[in-house]
């Protein structure tokens, strides 16, 4: 990707009011990914809205780096377990379809 597109972190941060520390401890519990180029932190575009979410459960909500990585792994969780109950309802209906065509 090239530098042009990423976010520069200090930009993020003082647009969100956050605190530079803050990104860099969400990236130390691997929540986020922190692009560097030539000594200067970036953000990749796509990671934002997901950033975004992260900056108001602490600041807004006031949850600290463990809780947020609490609630993340069951968000991931969560997204995983649809991901496979579509799987399964497709199948389901698949299954229906067949046993259910009519006989010619």
């Amino acid at each position: 990707m090239k530098k042009e597109e990423l976010v520069p972190v200090i930009d993020f941060c003082l647009y969100h009011n956050a605190e530079p520390e803050f990104i860099n401890s969400l990236r130390e519990y691997e929540l986020i990914e922190i692009t560097l180029v030539e000594d200067q932190a970036y953000l990749h575009p796509d990671h934002l809205p997901r950033l975004e979410k992260l900056v108001r459960l602490y600041y807004d909500l006031d949850i600290n780096i463990q809780g947020i990585d609490v609630i993340n792994n069951l968000l991931e969780r969560m997204e995983s377990m649809k991901q496979e109950m579509v799987v399964l309802k497709n199948r389901i209906q698949l299954s229906d379809d067949i046993w259910n065509a009519p006989v010619e």
